[in-house]
């Protein structure tokens, strides 16, 4: 199966390095390729995102993606993501029309975080955000 993320507006997936064993590869210096967000995603502000896919281990995608300043919305895949650079505040939605806030969570640089399918969420970027991520193609 296809990763969701590359069927949705606002991402667009670009080459880049394949990491190997016994490689690394510069999160922060990954090239990314921006795009806006899908409008009807978007609650303030006009956040671009963008993905790279740098490798694959035991059946798992791993990429680096980064978001923007602004403030949108998004149903998640499974994932695991490590922050690299910048921050944000991430509200878990109900999944009932009030959309009302569950959770909150704020990251930073080294915050490892666990997402999965389904999950409704409000990310609030102050500057940008770039991470790490790790998840089912």
């Amino acid at each position: 199966a296809q990763d969701p993320r590359r069927r949705r507006p606002g991402v667009r997936l670009v080459s880049a390095a394949e990491l190997t064993a016994g490689d690394a590869v510069s999160a922060p210096a990954t090239e990314l390729e921006f795009e806006p967000m899908a409008p009807d995603l978007i609650d303030a502000g006009a956040p671009v995102a963008g993905y790279a896919r740098i490798g694959e281990f035991e059946g798992l995608e791993v990429g680096v993606w980064e978001i923007s300043a602004g403030v949108s919305r998004d149903v998640e895949v499974d994932e695991v993501f490590v922050v690299v650079e910048g921050s944000a505040t991430i509200e878990f939605l109900s999944d009932d029309e009030s959309a009302s806030v569950v959770s909150t969570l704020e990251i930073a640089p080294g915050s490892v975080v666990r997402l999965g399918a389904g999950q409704r969420t409000r990310w609030t970027v102050p500057e940008r955000l770039r991470k790490v991520v790790v998840l089912r193609p």
